[in-house]
């Protein structure tokens, strides 16, 4: 065996899942094939977080068919913070990477993710959309929400909300322990909690594409406003708190 064929020995993987059913099957085999000439050892995590379509039965048929992925269920229906969690507080190995589960990121770019830290030692490679394929309105939500985290805590990156990120284990079990569930906000806790304990964020551009199947459900109304209270939640607790 060639021992330059794998560029990280042990990868864990999670992909938050929510309603997949028409995309999740594509994303895990595409995942499989790049990992295999990745990784010399990995685990694929699928977090469902209380779908109600068929997305439980094709994820528990998946895991029958190879012993390195693992399915996590919520029931009921948590929010993406709490799918990133049991993801993130679950892996096993020390590396963690996760992305989407609707197929918009090209997961081969992973090898991008490694090589950036190899070369820069950085605790956190984070991704920015190089062209994100989604409404105006979004972007420019995004951006808001952007400016309100720099303007709260400081944190200066590209795209705080790509999902796309390569995280050193010892970030996750050294910084406090992270705490949002429903909103959007559990990205930028993430980073402003490992800035703040210290660790190296770097980031580099990643693909994005359209979704073909399905809908997202982050910017739904009620997750906006979860998201914000998480953010000024986390800012008084910061500035504050005793």
């Amino acid at each position: 065996m060639n021992p330059n064929k794998y560029q990280i020995d042990k990868l864990s993987v999670f992909f938050p899942c929510y309603n997949e059913e028409k995309n999740i099957t594509t994303t895990v085999n595409k995942a499989v094939k790049v990992l295999e000439n990745t990784a010399k050892e990995w685990e694929i995590l699928l977090i469902d977080d209380g779908s109600k379509d068929n997305t439980p039965q094709i994820l528990k048929k998946i895991s029958q068919t190879n012993k390195n992925i693992t399915v996590i269920t919520h029931n009921p229906n948590r929010g993406y913070g709490a799918a990133l969690k049991s993801g993130l507080y679950n892996a096993k190995y020390p590396w963690i990477t996760f992305t989407d589960s609707d197929g918009q990121f090209d997961f081969s770019e992973i090898k991008k993710l490694i090589k950036k830290q190899k070369a820069t030692q950085a605790d956190l490679v984070i991704g920015f959309y190089k062209g994100r394929k989604v409404a105006l309105y979004r972007i420019l939500g995004s951006k808001l929400w952007q400016f309100a985290v720099f303007f709260l805590f400081g944190l200066r990156v590209k795209d705080i909300d790509c999902g796309f990120k390569l995280i050193r284990k010892k970030v996750i079990d050294e910084i406090p322990k992270l705490e949002s569930e429903r909103g959007p906000f559990i990205s930028s806790e993430l980073l402003i909690k490992a800035k703040k304990s210290g660790f190296k964020i770097v980031e580099i551009g990643v693909s994005h594409f359209s979704r073909t199947e399905g809908e997202a459900t982050g910017t739904k109304l009620n997750v906006i406003i979860a998201g914000f209270k998480d953010l000024i939640r986390l800012w008084y607790k910061t500035n504050f708190s005793k």
